[in-house]
This record gives structure tokens, C-alpha cells and sequence, in this order.
């Protein structure tokens, strides 16, 4: 029994190494639809000195085949990068099909907008774009056969080079959360620091304020004759 069980164990094995390994991948990819002059952005959580890669595809919409069919060369693709600061981290003009890469030099959430600034959509689908979006960020934007071939690695050399890239991926990953949680930290007790006050500016209000009415009495009381 245990020799026939054996080998659905192991696919079942080689199932769950795959989907670990399609889980920890870096790449993020997607599409989404666009008008001629709209502008679609996405928010990415990058570590500082980190690079980062996109690669995007445009298709336009035929209305007599019904299908999105591959761009024209002419069109015309604007990226913009954004850094948690609001500093320009790249701004440039590609074709229909490209590839941007930038590295991180402040953590946080950057702002990635990429829209069209070409009039022939009109000309071509009434405006109507379809952009394929892949994003690589850290260890997963590196090109490893290429880093082989250059480099002249063996197998075990590129393996090493690899856990070499995770763990320092990892270390600005978590270089990361501990500055997340210093700012979370700092605004919290700047939010606990400004209650405080604010209690105790109404505490004095009150006080003051029932002083006042006491001192307001006496005088009416007196002014009457009633004390």
C-alpha cells in the first residue's frame, strides 16, 4: 500500500512547491482599460535602494473584429514615478510596447501613472486602450541567465548569488516595516500627546468657565439686595 501511494504523495508534492513558488514570486502582473487622455496610476510599497521593473504591452479595441488587436508603432505611452515625497522619480515618453526601470531611494509608497498622449486612438477604437502591466520589484527584477551567461557562472554559483539577492531583499523588507512602525509610533503618541492637551484645555475652560458664573451670581445677587 505505502508503494502505491507513493506517487501521489510526490505530485501532489511537486503541486504545493509549485504554488509556493508562484506565491513568492515578485512579479505583479495585470491589465486595464484606458481612454485616450485618461491617466491610470498604481501605488507600490518599495524599500529604499530597491530596483524596479515594468514591462507593459498595448492592444486597441477593433470594433468591426469585435478583439483587441496589437498598437500601432505611432502610439505613444507616458510613465511617471512618483516617491512617497512627491519628487519626480521618472518621467519619459515610449512607444506602444516598452520596458522603465528605477531605483527607490526613499521607502514608502510610489506612485506609478502611466496614460497616453497620442490622438490617433480616436482614429483607430474610438479611445478605447487595453494595457498589460508586469511589475518586478527587488531580487525578482534580476535577469539571472543573463547574470550567468555574463558573469560565467556555474549552477551552484548562481543558486548562491540568488539566496545572496532574497537575503537582501529580505533585510530592506524589514528595514522597511521598522520604519513603518517608527512613524506609526511617533504619529500615535503625537495623536495621544494632543488628546492629553486638548483634555486638559477643557478641563480648564470648564473651570473657568464655572468660575465666572459664580463671581456673575454674586454680583446679581448683590446688585438686587438678595445677599
Amino acid at each position: 500500500m505505502a508503494g502505491v501511494r507513493a506517487g501521489p504523495l510526490r505530485a501532489m508534492g511537486r503541486q504545493v512547491l509549485l504554488l509556493l513558488a508562484l506565491c513568492a514570486t515578485g512579479a505583479r502582473g495585470l491589465y486595464f482599460h484606458i481612454g485616450e487622455t485618461e491617466k491610470r496610476c498604481f501605488i507600490e510599497e518599495i524599500p529604499d535602494e530597491t530596483m524596479v521593473i515594468g514591462n507593459y504591452r498595448t492592444q486597441m479595441w477593433d470594433k468591426q473584429k469585435e478583439v483587441f488587436l496589437p498598437s500601432t508603432p505611432g502610439l505613444g505611452m507616458h510613465v511617471e514615478v512618483k516617491d512617497p515625497d512627491g519628487k519626480v522619480v521618472l518621467s519619459r515618453q515610449y512607444g506602444s510596447e516598452g520596458r522603465f526601470t528605477f531605483t527607490s531611494h526613499t521607502p514608502g509608497d510610489h506612485q506609478i501613472c502611466l496614460h497616453s498622449n497620442s490622438t490617433r486612438m480616436a482614429l483607430f477604437a474610438g479611445g478605447k486602450l487595453r494595457v498589460h502591466l508586469d511589475i518586478q520589484v527587488g531580487e525578482h527584477a534580476n535577469n539571472y541567465p543573463e547574470i550567468a551567461a555574463k558573469d560565467k557562472l556555474t549552477e551552484l554559483q548562481l543558486r548562491a548569488r540568488q539566496l545572496l539577492d532574497q537575503v537582501e531583499q529580505i533585510q530592506k523588507e524589514q528595514d522597511y516595516q521598522r520604519y513603518r512602525e517608527e512613524r506609526f509610533r511617533l504619529t500615535s503618541e503625537s495623536t495621544n500627546q494632543r488628546v492629553l492637551w486638548w483634555s486638559i484645555a477643557q478641563t480648564v475652560i470648564l473651570i473657568l468657565t464655572g468660575i465666572w458664573q459664580m463671581r456673575h451670581l454674586k454680583s446679581f445677587f448683590e446688585a438686587k439686595k438678595l445677599v
